[in-house]
């Protein structure tokens, strides 16, 4: 089964309604990279009248967490994954549709191979870079995502 923008957003729907309702969307997945797009809306902004900084969270840890989760489902294993850190920058006021980008697939698919021949759990930092329509950068996220293999009872 594979993973497509039009599957996790359903997936946002069910699982993460406040991300759905706030406007975060999959617009692309591939191998190497994966696109959300999110609208600075009412019900995402903050008082400055820009979009809140969470909500860009939202959508730049989707584009790495995506890639992630489909790696893993790619792999046929049972491997956990969690974000173990973030940080974030942010550059310009974010109004207007916000789209992230994350290119960082490589870097994914080295770890879970890692994790399956040693056995041992890996750490990756990924990045997700949000443009506003312009194409200037709004913010910068960076998230150390560590994957293992899940231990059978």
């Amino acid at each position: 089964m594979n993973i497509t923008p039009r599957k996790l957003n359903i997936f946002l729907l069910v699982k993460l309604p406040s991300a759905w309702l706030c406007g975060v969307r999959v617009k692309n997945i591939d191998n190497t990279r994966c696109i959300v797009s999110v609208k600075h809306r009412w019900i995402n902004q903050n008082p400055f009248n820009s979009m809140f900084w969470a909500v860009q969270g939202m959508a730049a840890e989707l584009t790495t967490g995506a890639l992630v989760t489909s790696y893993i489902k790619n792999s046929g294993k049972n491997i956990s994954m969690l974000v173990a850190n973030n940080n974030a920058t942010f550059t310009k006021k974010a109004t207007g549709r916000i789209t992230f980008v994350c290119n960082d697939g490589g870097l994914v698919e080295d770890a879970i191979k890692k994790t399956i021949e040693t056995g041992e759990g890996q750490t990756l930092w990924m990045k997700a870079i949000g443009t506003n329509k312009e194409g200037v950068e709004v913010s910068t996220f960076n998230f150390e995502w560590t994957v293992k293999i899940k231990k059978k009872k």
